[in-house]
């Protein structure tokens, strides 16, 4: 895929998108590195949206991978099941996967990336062992449920503790973001060390999504660089 050490990663997320017109939504943004499905269920999360049906429909009418955040209960029944239907990604929710080891090798066993999503109170510390496992940690910087909710600044520290992390460990994860990701807090996001960006009302929202994409991957890769230098700086 990408080297994120030089490139930003957009998501559109198309729980912004007319559900009516989903085909058309994710051509609308073919320049995009990855469509996402967030899956709820309405009860991990107080929020009902799609299912299986719907990625495999999707996976069908785009090139752009599927990258599919479950915020459902029971993630160990059903995960594998996403990366099966032709998921890129999937994740999982810390909070409701039973065994997350064997769920991340069952996922990656598919052919898929496997993920693991926190909730904004959630710490990454206890979890620090686990990371070898997974391909991505996506970091909420909203309470997971609905879109266009404001984003979380007291997130930021966390992602930056993910990103030592990561890079102490030395391994190839990518770290994600989502919730309340726009023109106006994705440096915040990038400078901390995230380097896939999830952005619903900022891309779906815009007049011209494809250009939204382009805007939002140029912010977070000037201020990723900028960040570096800083550091290499100092």
């Amino acid at each position: 895929m990408l080297n994120t050490e030089d490139m930003a990663q957009i998501n559109p997320s198309i729980l912004s998108a007319d559900f009516a017109r989903l085909a058309e939504e994710a051509r609308a943004v073919a320049g995009a590195d990855w469509l996402h499905v967030d899956v709820m269920d309405n009860h991990f999360v107080p929020n009902l949206t799609l299912g299986l049906p719907v990625v495999e429909s999707l996976r069908k009418a785009t090139d752009t991978p599927l990258d599919c955040h479950l915020m459902i209960e029971d993630p160990d029944r059903w995960a594998p099941a996403y990366a099966e239907a032709g998921a890129g990604s999937v994740t999982f929710h810390a909070e409701a996967a039973t065994a997350p080891i064997r769920l991340a090798r069952e996922i990656r066993a598919q052919g898929a990336r496997a993920s693991m999503a926190l909730r904004p109170a959630t710490p990454i510390e206890p979890f620090e062992d686990l990371l070898p496992e997974l391909d991505m940690i996506l970091v909420m910087t909203v309470e997971p449920g609905f879109g266009g909710q404001a984003f979380l600044d007291v997130t930021l520290p966390k992602i930056r503790r993910t990103r030592e992390l990561i890079d102490r460990h030395g391994l190839p994860l990518w770290l994600q973001v989502d919730g309340g990701v726009s023109a106006a807090t994705i440096e915040r996001c990038a400078e901390a060390g995230a380097d896939v960006f999830v952005a619903g009302s900022a891309v779906y929202g815009a007049e011209d999504p494809e250009a939204a994409v382009r805007g939002l991957r140029e912010q977070a890769e000037r201020a990723a660089a900028a960040a570096r230098g800083g550091s290499a700086a100092g």
